[in-house]
Formats: structure tokens, C-alpha cells, sequence
């Protein structure tokens, strides 16, 4: 150990004699022990720093700052660049944009032309019939009675005939008899004249015959058709949207409705006629052509475009709301277009 550190150490110690004389009086043994032990650590701590001589020092830790992105401007904004990470969204069509409804071309409300008693409903909402599907049937169990009367009277009008028919060709024999023998001065002429009668009035009996059987054919084709009414069809081919009667309850078209009675039986749509009806302000309608690009977006998915096209102009304006309708023809068909869905459609310019 070199000269200059044992006098560093020597004068960390203390002269146990000169502390004695100032204080005039001794020092404890613990307070002696413990100022040595620190005057120890002191003097280790300046000898390893010596030795040391500051040559490992520990590196200070990094600190943090907060980085700007790289595709950052100077304001601090994200540069357009940095937009292409985001997925991309489509481009939204510009131009006049107006709002309304999906509404069907071919819509009824389907019903049978007699009055009766509905007996059979074949439909719910949402089925898919095929036109002259059966869609329901009526009571008519009094129009068949009638039918069975009329048929009854057909075949009593057809054995009139056959017998009339054999009278009338029995009496032209008897004639051409009686006229033969007139001619031969062996019948008087008053025979000729009854058997001439008879024939005729027997002909006419066939005729009239002959009309009534002719006529109750008809009654019979009339009560065929009286029957098929009763059965209520499609029209066209469709979705049923609503279920208007139920079995029991009276039909009766030419009446409002009520209690139980019922105008129609089902509504039926064609889903292929389905269209967007809109109003457009009259300031606006110089910017609306036929067969003009539409793109249509409907309430229910806002994300979904539909490719359209302008149908039609309706040649007449509303005066309370100064609107023009347009029809909207929708160039794509789903499932998920259903009738009157709110839609929103912009006219491409």
C-alpha cells in the first residue's frame, strides 16, 4: 500500500489519548466500537473507488421519447399514404340523391267473385304459388246439390227427345201410309189431313224437347263454372304477404269487411316486379332522364349498392308537395328485397 493511502487511513483514526484530554473523561465501548466499523466501511469505500479510478461506469438507460409515425406531415396529421394500411372503401357514387320506398308492380289482393262461406285455406304468409295455384275453397256443398238437379233434368230431357224422336218418325210413316192409300180411294181424306196433324205436331213436340235439353246443358255448364268459382286461384305467380280470412268466415267481395266477413282471401306480390318509387322536387327533376344510372342503397343494408336505373318519369306532379314520382328499376334481384323497404337512391350525374 503506498505512503499517501496509509496516511488517508491514519487520519480516519482516532487518538484515543487526545479524545480522553479534551472531554476529561472516558468513552464507552460500544460508541468506541461503532465509530471504528464506520471509519472502516468509509475507508473500503474510498480505497475501491481509487482502485477503480472510474474506470467502469455504468451506462445511463435509454430514455424514451414519444416518435412521430413516418408517414407523418409536419402538423402533426397522418399523410394520405398512411390511409392505404386502412382497408379501402368504395368510392360513393355523386349526384341527386332522394328517398323512397320498394313497391310491387303486380300486387293483389286475391278473392273469389261469389259469395260464400270459406271452407279450406291452403296459404300462409311467405308461401310461393305458381299462377292457378289453389289458394282456397269455398262451401259448396248447395251449388253441387244444384248441379246433381241439373243433370238429373238433362238425361229426363234427353229420354223426351228419344221418345219424341220415335213418335215423330212414326207418325211420317203414317202419313206416307194414309196419303198413299188416299190416292188409292181406300182412305178418306180426313186421315191424310190427322195423320199430317200428328206428324207436325209431334216434330214441334221434338223441338221444343230438343230446346229444353239444349238449355239445361247450359244451366249444367253455367253450374260447372259457378262451382270452379269456388275455388280461389292465383293470378300470377307470387309471394303471399298476408293472410287476410280463415276458415269459417264469410267472403263476401262486394262488401267493406268486418266481423266475419272478408273481402279477400290472401295478398299476393310478384317479387320480379319489384321497383323503388321516389319523389323528387320539381327544382330538380331537369336532372332526371330516362334510363339513367342509379345506384340504391336500402335502410335495412346500408353497405349494400344496388345497381338501378331510371324506369320512368310519372307525367304529373304532386301540387301539395311539388314532387315528381320516379320510378326506379332495380337491375338486381335477391331475397332481401322485400316491399316497402325504405330506400335511399342517388342519381348518377
Amino acid at each position: 500500500m503506498s505512503e499517501d493511502r496509509r496516511d488517508q487511513l491514519r487520519s480516519l483514526s482516532i487518538d484515543r489519548n487526545e479524545e480522553t484530554g479534551r472531554s476529561g473523561g472516558g468513552i464507552s465501548l460500544p460508541v468506541l466500537l461503532g465509530a471504528i466499523i464506520m471509519s472502516a466501511a468509509l475507508a473500503g469505500g474510498a480505497a475501491w473507488y481509487l482502485l477503480q479510478g472510474g474506470a467502469g461506469e455504468t451506462p445511463a438507460a435509454p430514455v424514451q421519447t414519444a416518435q412521430a409515425p413516418a408517414n407523418a406531415n409536419a402538423t402533426g396529421s397522418v399523410s394520405p399514404a398512411a390511409e392505404t394500411s386502412a382497408p379501402a372503401r368504395a368510392p360513393r357514387a355523386s349526384g341527386l340523391i332522394a328517398s323512397g320506398y320498394v313497391v310491387a308492380r303486380r300486387q293483389a289482393t286475391v278473392s273469389a267473385e261469389i259469395t260464400g262461406r270459406i271452407a279450406e285455406v291452403l296459404v300462409e304468409e311467405g308461401t310461393r304459388v305458381d299462377a292457378g295455384e289453389v289458394l282456397a275453397r269455398l262451401d259448396d256443398t248447395r251449388a253441387r246439390l244444384d248441379l246433381d238437379l241439373i243433370e238429373s233434368q238433362i238425361h229426363a230431357a234427353q229420354a223426351r227427345v228419344r221418345s219424341l224422336d220415335f213418335q215423330a218418325r212414326e207418325a211420317v210413316r203414317v202419313s206416307d201410309r194414309a196419303s198413299r192409300l188416299f190416292e188409292r180411294d181406300i182412305a178418306a181424306e180426313a186421315t191424310v189431313t190427322a195423320a199430317q196433324a200428328q206428324q207436325a205436331s209431334l216434330q214441334a213436340q221434338l223441338r221444343a224437347a230438343q230446346a229444353e235439353l239444349d238449355s239445361a246443358r247450359v244451366r249444367l255448364s253455367s253450374q260447372q263454372d259457378l262451382i270452379a268459382r269456388h275455388t280461389v286461384r292465383a293470378p300470377f305467380a307470387g309471394v303471399v304477404i298476408a293472410k287476410n280470412a280463415q276458415v269459417g268466415e264469410i267472403l263476401f267481395p262486394g262488401s267493406a269487411g268486418g266481423g266475419f266477413t272478408r273481402t279477400g282471401v290472401a295478398t299476393l306480390v310478384d317479387m320480379d316486379s319489384l321497383e323503388i318509387e321516389v319523389d323528387v322536387n320539381e327544382g330538380q327533376i331537369q336532372r332526371v332522364t330516362p334510363g339513367q344510372r342509379v345506384e340504391t342503397v336500402l335502410d335495412a343494408y346500408p353497405d349494400w349498392r344496388i345497381a338501378s336505373r331510371v324506369e320512368a318519369i310519372i307525367p304529373t306532379a304532386d301540387r301539395s308537395r311539388a314532387t315528381i314520382k320516379v320510378r326506379v328499376a332495380l337491375e338486381e334481384r335477391d331475397a332481401r328485397i322485400l316491399p316497402d323497404m325504405a330506400a335511399r337512391v342517388t342519381f348518377i350525374e
